[in-house]
């Protein structure tokens, strides 16, 4: 699947200005453009997108809204770190969001199936050409098909900002390449899994893996936090 074809970046028909900036805001986000801290300055932003201040207002206030950024009084919108918090909150929505849609994909489509494995293939090519950032981006690409064996464009649309969310987390990973690297053979086998029919081993496979994501990320979580209180206590005891 190429990148003009993946669906992250199909932008569903009938939508407001304001929803168009904010789908691609927040796909810059899920694709690690804008990064935790990033600021988004309303003028700025409607330069790009030739669209009103306005509009570009209430497309960040519904980012707000998703939980990808932080307000300040006076000093606009600026993209959110998360906390360990955030992080299992997320990785409990996704237990259930994606093992369930794995055991519902008996009912899945020929098409959805194909989907996932071509997810799995993304991740692969660009681990091959050595493009880490891209790597991630595809990863979160291969969970969303997953979501959508499950056929419910809610759901889809609720996991299009939890990846968005999980790519926020990505930042406190100090190594990139380690980080990804370690997924693409475990987003392989659990791609074959499901197209084989093998459901039970799947949604097994699936847990496992994000038990160990999970973890990984709060471990970067309390590092991070720890080396920035760590040089706090320097500079003020300096």
């Amino acid at each position: 699947m190429s990148d003009a074809q993946s669906p992250e970046r199909l932008t569903p028909p009938n939508l407001t200005a304001a929803e168009s900036v904010q789908i691609s805001l927040r796909n810059k986000i899920t694709e690690g453009v804008l990064t935790p801290g990033t600021r988004l300055v309303d003028a700025a932003v409607a330069d790009e997108y030739g669209v009103s201040r306005n509009t570009v207002r209430d497309a960040l206030r519904l980012l707000h809204n998703e939980g990808l950024l932080h307000s300040v009084r006076n000093a606009g919108y600026s993209v959110r770190s998360l906390s360990a918090t955030d992080v299992r909150d997320i990785y409990a929505a996704r237990r259930v969001i994606e093992i369930g849609a794995v055991e519902r994909s008996a009912s899945a489509s020929d098409e959805q199936l194909s989907a996932v494995d071509a997810a799995a293939s993304e991740t692969e090519r660009f681990l091959r050409e050595g493009d880490w950032a891209k790597v991630g981006t595809a990863s979160l690409g291969f969970h969303r098909a997953i979501v959508k064996l499950a056929g419910s464009p809610r759901l889809n649309g609720f996991f299009a900002t939890t990846a968005a969310q999980l790519r926020l987390t990505f930042a406190v990973i100090p190594d990139e390449r380690k980080f990804q690297i370690q997924w693409v053979a475990r987003d392989r086998v659990i791609a074959d899994l499901i197209v084989s029919g093998a459901r039970r081993q799947a949604a097994q496979a699936l847990d496992a893996y994000l038990t160990d994501s999970e973890s990984q990320i709060i471990d970067g979580l309390r590092a991070a936090e720890f080396a920035r209180e760590t040089h706090e206590r320097h500079e003020r005891t300096a």
